[in-house]
């Protein structure tokens, strides 16, 4: 690290560098609809008014994978006022652009088009909000792409090996090594990484020259064994690594003393959950490069929206009330009351001399009711503060303690509705609990032929991106395959079917069932090509995923069919009446998710209970 004032001048390269903007996040919402369009003006002009380089962007540019026209229009508007003019550009490109960009028809940086006049170039990778996606392989920054606004960086076409090459940039005497890799599912990426699938590729000539900057994004800390990527993974040539994905800002460098470069996590710039993380407070960095030092500058975002969260234990103020307490319950909606107005109270001083500022702050008190305590009426309490937060719906949120886990590899005494407890549910997806179910049902109902990853993926592809016929595609693709197995072993009775069907943990996380999966991904959009059925409108499909105000309006999940279990096979068809069944069932599940993600866990739980009932029966027919 190098202090400041000794950086600037002709060898400098000035960056600045954000991530996880979510251009478009509650843009239908009365209250938050500007915050991300505000604060990426924010940023665009903050790199004006600094006279920057380039702008460097981490991934998730857009919050939604098929964004609104609005939120397009938006980007593009602010683009290209900020980003186009007559401001010379100082450094040079010194790699092979046809490389660096190999998504385009102009495979060549936006400031050398001699149609364009570019001012501050902006480089981007993608995230796994904006991620490609269709047979093209296309996102949303390939539009920007396109029209000339963004250099869109970093996307590997390959599952069986990446090979990541530096941009190769020059500004006076300074030489800068830009490397980039956009959003992998991370068990795939941890694989690659453990089985020396990602190289790394370095310039020739002067190695020991150049400064060495990586983006990436993925998850940081660790969600699982293999649902992460440690930093140890990345090469120890790196000077600096911005990391996006995580929203949690911790923009100030730090040292990993094992491979000896310098991490930078300048989190989200919008809070999209009412989460811990996301109260801490938003900046950008201001990079300066010259030669092998470098300087980060950390910039506060004025136009982010406020937040606030706290956490109470109601067992912790015996003094107060306790569960005997003559009109506990209403002593501890007070005492909430009380709690929530103080937040206030620090979020208005807070905010006093900042008029870019939104007024309305989020507040989230997380209340630990354990030990025989009551909950309150929350739609009552929080209509008293109806005119004076930006999230009057969910203000409060009731959670008990953790409880200790039974021992799931147990068989018998599996307790599914323990294993996701109520405080976990935020921010977590729906990909994420088939994995969650699937790893506690080990052993006792687990699915003969699909794996979570298959389902979840599946799920991810109806949820994001409208793909209607994803969970068909991939149970009849799977079926047929089986059948086409069976037929091939001259298989006639139920034990040897039994005995046969036992290569679902054989092929898990492998490169063939990363092919499975996208066969039967390509054939469902082949099939709604077929049919003429293009793609809903973006605008439309927001209006669909509208949250529901309250637990009421839940689209009621069918019960399950009590048969014989694996003994009860039919013995002839092709079990497409049951695939439909199970779709239709995913698809009234999702559908629940989408409108209210605020459901009970139990209530999951038990639709999850209920596919996976019906998955076995029609994984083990034919």
């Amino acid at each position: 690290m190098s202090s400041e004032n000794t950086l600037d001048d002709e060898d400098t390269f000035k960056i600045l560098i954000a991530t996880d903007v979510h251009l478009g996040y509650l843009e239908k919402d009365a209250i938050r609809c500007n915050d991300s369009y505000n604060t990426l003006n924010e940023i665009l002009k903050c790199a004006k008014t600094n006279q920057v380089d380039f702008i460097l962007l981490g991934g998730d540019l857009f919050h939604e994978n098929k964004p609104s026209r609005r939120c397009l229009h938006s980007c593009i508007t602010m683009l290209r006022q900020y980003c186009m003019g007559d401001s010379p550009i100082r450094f040079n490109i010194l790699s092979d652009q046809t490389v660096n960009f190999n998504t385009t028809q102009f495979p060549w940086v936006n400031y050398q088009d001699e149609n364009l006049n570019i001012s501050i170039p902006v480089f981007s990778i993608h995230g796994n909000h904006d991620d490609p996606t269709g047979a093209e392989g296309l996102c949303a920054l390939d539009l920007l792409s396109a029209s000339g606004l963004v250099n869109h960086f970093g996307h590997s076409h390959s599952v069986e090996r990446i090979e990541i090459s530096p941009i190769l940039l020059q500004k006076g005497s300074t030489k800068l090594a830009l490397y980039g890799l956009g959003s992998i599912p991370d068990e795939r990426l941890y694989r690659m990484f453990v089985n020396n699938q990602v190289t790394m590729l370095r310039p020739k000539e002067d190695q020991d020259k150049w400064f060495n900057l990586f983006t990436i994004h993925q998850n940081r800390s660790k969600h699982g064994p293999t649902n992460y990527i440690p930093e140890q993974f990345l090469d120890d040539f790196l000077d600096l690594v911005v990391w996006g994905h995580e929203h949690e800002c911790l923009i100030a460098p730090t040292r990993n003393e094992q491979q000896l470069f310098y991490v930078t996590q300048p989190g989200s710039s919008v809070a999209t959950s009412l989460s811990p993380g996301e109260a801490t407070k938003k900046h950008i960095g201001l990079l300066r490069v010259k030669g092998r030092k470098m300087n980060l500058h950390k910039i506060p975002l004025k136009t982010v929206r406020q937040f606030f969260i706290q956490d109470v234990v109601l067992g912790d103020y015996q003094d107060l009330f306790t569960p005997d307490t003559p009109h506990a319950t209403k002593k501890v909606e007070e005492f909430c009351y009380a709690k929530v107005t103080e937040m206030l109270e620090e979020a208005e001083r807070e905010r006093l001399g900042c008029p870019l500022t939104p007024e309305k702050p989020l507040i989230r008190l997380r209340v630990d009711y354990s030990g025989g305590f009551e909950t309150f009426n929350t739609s009552r309490f929080s209509q008293r503060f109806v005119d004076r937060v930006a999230n009057p719906k969910d203000i409060i949120h009731f959670l008990r303690r953790r409880e200790q886990k039974e021992d799931i590899k147990d068989e018998v005494n599996v307790d599914y509705g323990k294993l996701i407890k109520t405080a976990a549910v935020e921010g977590l997806r729906v990909e994420d609990l088939v994995k969650q179910y699937f790893e506690a049902a080990e052993q006792k109902v687990q699915l003969s032929l699909l794996t979570e990853q298959g389902m979840g993926k599946a799920i991810q592809e109806f949820v994001d991106k409208d793909e209607k016929d994803a969970i068909e595609e991939l149970i009849t693709y799977q079926l047929e395959k089986t059948q086409r197995h069976l037929q091939a072993r001259g298989v006639t009775t139920e034990q040897d079917i039994d005995a046969e069907v036992l290569f679902r943990d054989s092929k898990k996380n492998t490169t063939e069932e990363e092919n499975e999966i996208r066969e039967a991904m390509n054939r469902a959009r082949a099939h709604r090509l077929e049919r003429g059925d293009n793609a809903l409108d973006a605008d439309i499909l927001d209006e669909l995923a509208e949250p529901m105000d309250s637990d009421e309006g839940s689209v009621p999940f069918p019960a399950p069919t009590r048969g014989r279990g694996r003994g009860s096979r039919g013995r002839g068809g092709r079990g497409r009446g049951r695939g439909e069944d199970c779709k239709l069932m995913f698809s009234k599940f999702i559908e629940e998710c989408r409108c209210d993600t605020r459901r009970s866990v139990n209530s999951i739980n038990n639709s999850i209970n209920t596919i996976q009932l019906h998955s076995v029966q029609i994984s083990t027919r034919g």
